[in-house]
């Protein structure tokens, strides 16, 4: 039986994440402690845990079909491979840091500079479009250290909250750009896996959308309805239905759920009761 292979990272926020949304996608998956491979109950996958930095090869040698991965991995190590969503989860930014101390005000100051990077690749690329030239030193794994004990002057790295920074008295001066994890798939990928592919993305693609969505219901006086279906962002049509009371309805659609707050004093304003927002499971569209 076909099988679609994909790689997740083995350890770490990435990986619980990772499987959350494949559980979310009703993907049953049977893994043990420190299992490399998982088998799928209910669906023709299987999962492999790798280390993150390694992905990319594996993708781009077809030793794996798809992967849920970071993009900041794929523009280091990626070589053109096809992201086929943004995943929304596990952001980060990948930046340029100096010394607190360091009077920095453009990046022409790290000209001749030294900088400690896990991401040689994607820093060359960034200070070449600059116009600035500086010594880079690759290592890996603690770059933030680099300046502390004489190493570097400066570091690249990964940067979530800002707090390794923070501790190590360290500033962030430039964002080179921000990154999520996504789902890529290999250019080798077979057309009999292509298409279980297709039946994952499409589940993915309802989890996510649910995700950023909430479905919402209100009580409104029938006079005021008009206006408020005409401020409720969301899906096609909202459903209408008379209550008992007289001269009320019942309003219920699904709009997305940063765009709620934008329209609550509106809706309160016509006159709408008892707004409800509940969570989404899944959204099929």
């Amino acid at each position: 039986m076909t099988k679609l292979k994909i790689a997740i990272q083995k350890s770490g926020r990435l990986n619980e994440d990772s499987l959350k949304i494949l559980k979310e996608c009703g993907i049953s998956i049977s893994n043990g402690l420190d299992q490399l491979k998982s088998t799928v109950q209910n669906f023709p996958m299987e999962i492999m845990f790798l280390r993150n930095s390694d992905i990319p090869q594996y993708l781009i040698d077809g030793v794996v079909d798809i992967a849920i991965i970071g993009d900041n991995i794929l523009v280091e190590k990626g070589n053109g491979i096809e992201v086929l969503e943004k995943l929304d989860f596990s952001k980060c930014r990948v930046s340029i840091a100096v010394p607190k101390t360091f009077k920095y005000n453009s990046i022409q100051d790290l000209e001749g500079k030294k900088i400690a990077t896990s991401y040689p690749v994607t820093l060359n690329s960034y200070l070449d479009k600059k116009g600035v030239k500086a010594e880079l030193h690759q290592i890996s794994g603690s770059v933030e250290i680099a300046p502390n004990i004489g190493l570097a002057d400066a570091i690249c790295d990964i940067v979530s909250s800002g707090s390794t920074l923070f501790r190590n008295n360290l500033e962030e001066v430039e964002v080179m750009f921000k990154s999520e994890a996504v789902l890529a798939v290999s250019p080798l990928i077979s057309e009999d896996k292509d298409e279980i592919l297709q039946r994952l993305r499409f589940r993915i693609q309802s989890v996510l959308k649910a995700r950023k969505s909430r479905y919402i219901l209100m009580n409104a006086p029938n006079d005021k309805i008009k206006e408020i279906i005409q401020i409720l962002p969301g899906m096609r049509s909202p459903t209408v239905l008379p209550l008992a009371e007289k001269g009320w309805s019942s309003i219920h659609t699904v709009i997305e759920k940063n765009k709620f707050w934008e329209v609550i004093d509106e809706l309160k304003g016509l006159g709408a009761e008892g707004i409800l927002v509940v969570p989404i499971e899944k959204m099929v569209m």
